[in-house]
This record gives structure tokens, C-alpha cells and sequence, in this order.
């Protein structure tokens, strides 16, 4: 038997994401990336049947600045990918780690109670769950 501690997602969550709409331009978004100095926006649900988004700056460099497309033309909707796949709090960050790879993710929201409690990604899981 090992003795090692489980450390959970939420011991190595961060807030460092921001809110937005689905309709918000990607002009605006990347004012709110800048603003909060966020690695992710959340997009809001727009109603109780309906399902969080997420928004990366490499979907804005895939979806938006590759296809060259005008930033104040697309709206965020266009580019985000939804519904996004959440981890819970408990979750010990080695099995988050494995959903990551299993599914081909760099980052996720952490969700309990349909209410988004923070975010993680593989530098969290590796710079604070390892040491």
C-alpha cells in the first residue's frame, strides 16, 4: 500500500477565467482574456436547460485568425465548444489527468451544483499537484 496523499482538483483549481456571453464578439472576448488576465472564458448558459460553454485563445487562432476572419465580425458562439466537459471538486487530479488525455483536453471548469467553482489545467495538475 502507498502512502501517498490524494490531492483533489479542488487543492489546485484556480479563479483565473472570466464570464461571457454566447453572443459577445471575439473582439470583446479577448478584450475580457486581456482584462482579467484569464487562460479561459466560460460561456454562460442562456437558459436552466441549456449547457456551459468554454472558449480557449487557440480556438480564436484556429476558428477566428487562421480562417481570417474579422474578430468583430464573429461572435463567440461561432467558435466555443459546448457543452464542455467538467470535473468535479473531489476528483483526484491523477484521474484528471487521465480525462484529459482520454478526451483530448488542456483545460476544464470545475462544477459542482451546476454552479462553476474554478478552473484546471494540466500546469495546475503538474505545478501544484505534484509538489
Amino acid at each position: 500500500m502507498s502512502d501517498r496523499q490524494v490531492v483533489r482538483v479542488r487543492d489546485v483549481m484556480t479563479q483565473d477565467y472570466g464570464m461571457v456571453d454566447g453572443l459577445t464578439t471575439i473582439r470583446d472576448a479577448l478584450d475580457q482574456f486581456k482584462a482579467r488576465e484569464a487562460s479561459v472564458l466560460i460561456i454562460n448558459k442562456r437558459h436552466e436547460d441549456d449547457e456551459f460553454g468554454i472558449l480557449l485563445i487557440s480556438d480564436i487562432a484556429k476558428k477566428v485568425v487562421a480562417k481570417d476572419r474579422a474578430p468583430e465580425r464573429v461572435n463567440v458562439y461561432e467558435v466555443m465548444a459546448k457543452p464542455v466537459i467538467s470535473v468535479d471538486p473531489q476528483m483526484d487530479v491523477r484521474y484528471c489527468a487521465r480525462l484529459f488525455e482520454n478526451f483530448g483536453l488542456s483545460m476544464a471548469p470545475v462544477i459542482k451544483g451546476g454552479e462553476i467553482l474554478g478552473v484546471v489545467s494540466y500546469n495546475e495538475i503538474v505545478l501544484q499537484g505534484l509538489v
